[in-house]
């Protein structure tokens, strides 16, 4: 850190200066200290690396750097090493003096800790070789493995903050039209075009104006903006200090869920470090600019990742949606002209200013511009954070970059969208997934949330599943969403407990058109999708639990009974030793039976004989 930076030149040479300190010819070994390593445990990892290039004392100029989320979850901890671009995969902490000793001081493989490619089974070199990697296009999250997320002086010297110093010289009036030339939507879920949302705050009447991130990611499963701040602060702050530009706020706040403390601890330093080199605060270069932000943490409802009760949760009263009569950019926090964008939207700034509209705008579709990250998870072999243009297929997604469906099963759906997202069938991954087309095909692209299933999955379950979900993290304000979707939970309860007829089919379809025309937010609106969807893609399986008592994927304990096969079992008694209800009974090398009345339906015969001699049906 050096004393605050008075001008935009001061900054350039700043930039030149450390880039002067790196030598090009020094060694960079890069462990994946993401919240998904870390609890692979990344952090003995990575305290072991130090030790071991510590001990090497002066045989060779090499750095060890702590990273933020690199997005290969299924494959951590990751540790990378540069200038050579290695990657290697599944590191635990015995495997540190081996890589050191082989490849940084003997320039040799570690053969076993390469990734293997799923279709060739052929060893992988460098991110360009590995699949996962390979089929994705990385702007958001490139810079991720490469920078420590603690230094700022990390994130000038890869060229943070020239695209503040651009927008400077640009003028609000001229970013603001960048932005809106570029096309760029909000990449919380709406998918409102970002410029006019900035033009209507900067033309509000009323001051100040205030810019918000929302950080506030619920959906299960989806990590996006999570990794975003633990691994690149200082794009989403940087995104921000232009978006105030351009809007004329003076004031910023990021609001982070709870359960997020890495993000926390990583944005609110990025804010202190900013301050300090005089990138916040007032005066910002020398310019009129004056700006800072403040991190508020959000006490983990998911209905606060809606924009109003985000608003009334930063103003310290209870975070409840209320009616949209009047937008946030002219009566938002504090009565006041507001601009909410999340993680993702406030990170993309940076790059259009710096780029151009022109360049961002040619990567995705006309309607849906640059690129999305979806947290990619479920029955996929690869799973982590997919970076991909607009438009590109559910199929080169979960087959692509996931590598498709593991152990030889077929794939069934995907839900996109978190769990308000709708579930699509096989034969709809050749869908392209923006905004637009996943709405007309009954999902909607969300945050970014995506979760794989495969011919296991019982389709009615998972309906059920997010629907008490979102019935526990309804806010309660409004008849239709608190009690509608609890309704709807019990008679899906019904379908796959025996106990539904088809009239029930026909009362959960009225019941979720209700529900949908008549909440309040976006959290009854959508809550319905996964039923909706299920219903309209998957209506076989509802038929076959109401009129035949059947679950043709063997997971509703209702309709399902477990048996043994006598000519498959050899007695080993492995099964009715772990059964916990004592179930099973039978001689040692000879056939067993299961008692029926005892039977919990808990599946742990099945998980543990050896000979696939237990049968569900």
């Amino acid at each position: 850190m050096t004393a605050r930076l008075a001008d935009p030149g001061t900054l350039t040479r700043y930039r030149d200066a450390l880039g002067d300190l790196r030598s090009p010819r020094q060694q960079v070994i890069a462990v994946c200290v993401g919240t998904g390593c870390r609890a692979n445990g990344a952090i003995g990892v990575y305290e072991a690396l130090r030790a071991e290039v510590k001990a090497c004392g002066g045989a060779r100029e090499v750095e060890s750097r702590a990273t933020g989320c690199q997005g290969y979850c299924q494959g951590g901890p990751l540790v990378l090493l540069f200038p050579e671009g290695i990657v290697y995969q599944r590191v635990c902490a015995e495997d540190v003096s081996e890589i050191v000793e082989k490849t940084v001081l003997g320039g040799e493989l570690v053969e076993r800790l390469l990734c293997a490619d799923p279709a060739t089974h052929l060893r992988c070199r460098c991110e360009e070789e590995i699949p996962f990697y390979r089929h994705q296009q990385r702007l958001l999250l490139r810079d991720n493995g490469l920078l420590d997320p603690t230094s700022i002086d990390d994130y000038v010297a890869l060229g943070g903050y020239a695209a503040l110093t651009r927008a400077l010289e640009m003028g609000p009036v001229a970013v603001l039209e960048e932005v809106k030339r570029s096309g760029l939507r909000g990449r919380g879920g709406a998918g409102f075009p970002t410029g006019r949302k900035w033009e209507a705050c900067r033309n509000a009447a009323g001051a100040p104006k205030y810019v918000v991130c929302n950080a506030d990611e619920g959906d299960p499963g989806a990590f996006m903006d999570d990794a975003l701040l633990e691994g690149n602060p200082h794009s989403v702050l940087e995104g921000m200090i232009i978006g105030a530009l351009a809007m004329g706020a003076r004031e910023g706040h990021v609001y982070v869920r709870q359960e997020y403390p890495v993000a926390v601890e990583r944005i609110t330093r990025a804010i202190s470090q900013a301050r300090e080199l005089g990138l916040l605060g007032e005066a910002i270069l020398g310019s009129e600019l004056c700006f800072d932000v403040q991190v508020s943490r959000g006490g983990g409802a998911f209905v606060c990742g809606e924009a109003s009760a985000m608003m009334a949760s930063l103003e310290g009263r209870r975070g409840v949606p209320r009616r949209r009569l009047i937008h946030l950019s002219e009566r938002g926090l504090w009565g006041r002209p507001t601009n909410l964008n999340n993680v993702e939207t406030w990170a993309n700034v940076p790059h259009i200013v710096l780029k151009g509209a022109d360049w961002f705008s040619s990567i995705g579709t006309e309607g849906s511009t640059g690129t999305k990250i979806f947290s990619l998870v479920g029955k996929v072999k690869s799973t982590g954070l997919v970076e991909v243009p607009m438009g590109t297929t559910l199929r080169e997604i979960v087959f692509g970059a996931g590598g498709g469906v593991p152990d030889g099963k077929a794939f069934k759906a995907v839900q996109t969208g978190g769990p308000s997202g709708g579930c699509l069938p096989a034969d709809k991954l050749d869908t392209p997934v923006d905004f637009d087309t996943l709405v007309a095909e009954g999902s909607m692209m969300g945050s970014g949330g995506m979760i794989v299933m495969d011919e296991d999955t019982c389709m009615v379950d998972v309906a059920k599943y997010f629907l008490r979900f979102l019935a526990a993290e309804s806010c309660g304000n409004c008849t239709s969403c608190r009690d509608g979707l609890t309704i709807l939970h019990d008679l899906l309860g019904d379908i796959t407990g025996g106990r539904a007829t088809r009239e029930t089919i026909a009362l959960v379809e009225e019941l979720a058109d209700t529900v949908e025309a008549t909440s309040l937010c976006a959290l009854g609106t959508s809550a319905v999708n996964p039923v909706l969807s299920t219903l309209r893609y998957f209506r076989e399986e509802y038929l076959a639990h109401v009129d035949d008592k059947r679950c043709p994927a063997a997971v509703c304990k209702a309709l399902i009974s477990f048996t043994i096969d006598a000519e498959l079992c050899n007695g080993c008694t492995l099964c009715a030793v772990r059964c916990p209800q004592g179930a099973i009974v039978g001689e040692k090398k000879q056939p067993h039976v299961i008692t029926q009345e005892l039977c919990i339906k808990c599946g742990i015969c099945k998980d543990v004989c050896n000979r696939d001699a237990v049968l569900v049906q």
